[in-house]
């Protein structure tokens, strides 16, 4: 089969296009033909070295796949050939990526596509949507009426946090530049604050008098002071991008509010966290509640500069359809 892979960590030139041998499914995994897969930012943490993971070399990059299930081990119950499936925890912890021809899947990562749902919606929202249900929902526990500051809203994950967190009944206040602010209002957020105001600190307090309940900074900036003179009572901050940020930690004012900093990555994800987040995607996406704002389509062979793109920060927003 054609795969993505490479022989060695490194920069995103180590990426071959090129025959690769077939997966060889274990009794527990599904054999997928791959429609499509994308490109996120932990398949460059992954591929440089950056995230440390157990890696097969050579190794098939990335995490995400929309596809048809070509057999099922007798230990995957619930697939059969022909199934329309989704999976978006492939390449890290020992397992192949997703940019191939065909994939062996883990049968407890691999979910099926809801009726109606084209492939290329569905991939390029699969990581953001999970990403952001495991902040809001796993770790900060979002309740109904509180409110969520999500700065940097006009992102992949950050589009994905507000839709999510308005779907979880929050009440939504998001920054992201002018031009950006009816796309975040269109994902239902309450207020959007444009991020290069110098007054940007009172506006906020402004718009959020009781303090917010749920911090999140997609964008990674992860500005810890202005986050905890934010909070409400019992607030959480929750941290999911910025891995070369080194903020400034005010303990004081924070342990005073009874507060708390959360922090992860979705590649530590159980596959029970993992197949809860999936059930509120796919409810999701057969609704129409998540789309991608942008996407463009690219070949196999382009998924080198497609990396290359990503860690020039060219794909902001943007959402890449891979076919294999």
């Amino acid at each position: 089969m054609r795969a993505a892979f490479i022989e060695r960590l490194g920069a995103p030139d180590e990426i071959r296009c090129a025959d690769f041998p077939d997966p060889r499914p274990g009794p527990t995994d599904v054999l997928v033909e791959v429609t499509a897969t994308t490109v996120n930012p932990v398949d460059t943490f992954v591929r440089s070295g950056v995230f440390r993971t157990p890696l097969p070399l050579p190794f098939v990059v990335g995490r995400d796949l929309v596809g048809t299930v070509l057999e099922a081990g007798p230990g995957a119950p619930g697939f059969a050939p022909g199934d329309r499936v989704w999976c978006n925890s492939l390449g890290h912890g020992g397992r192949q990526g997703a940019a191939a021809e065909r994939a062996a899947v883990p049968g407890d990562r691999l979910y099926h596509l809801p009726p109606g749902v084209d492939a290329e919606t569905a991939v390029t929202v699969l990581h953001p949507a999970g990403t952001a249900y495991l902040a809001l929902g796993t770790h900060a526990r979002v309740r109904p009426g509180e409110t969520v500051l999500v700065a940097g809203a006009a992102g992949n994950v950050g589009g994905a946090l507000v839709a999510l967190a308005v779907d979880a009944g929050a009440r939504v206040v998001g920054t992201a530049s002018a031009g950006d602010a009816a796309y975040v209002r269109s994902l239902g957020a309450a207020e959007v604050l444009d991020y290069r105001d110098p007054e940007l600190a009172g506006r906020l307090r402004a718009a959020c008098p009781a303090g917010v309940d749920v911090y999140v900074d997609s964008f990674g900036t992860n500005d810890l002071t202005g986050a905890v003179e934010l909070l409400a009572p019992r607030g959480r901050i929750v941290l999911l991008a910025g891995v070369t940020a080194r903020p400034v930690f005010p303990v004081g004012p924070f342990y005073m509010k009874d507060a708390s900093v959360l922090g992860f990555v979705i590649s530590h994800a159980t596959t029970a966290q993992l197949a809860a987040a999936a059930h509120t995607i796919n409810r999701l996406l057969a609704s129409g509640g998540l789309r991608p704002r942008r996407t463009e389509h690219v070949p196999l062979g382009a998924l080198a500069e497609a990396h290359h793109r990503m860690e020039r920060g060219e794909l902001r927003g943007m959402r890449l359809v891979v076919h294999p």
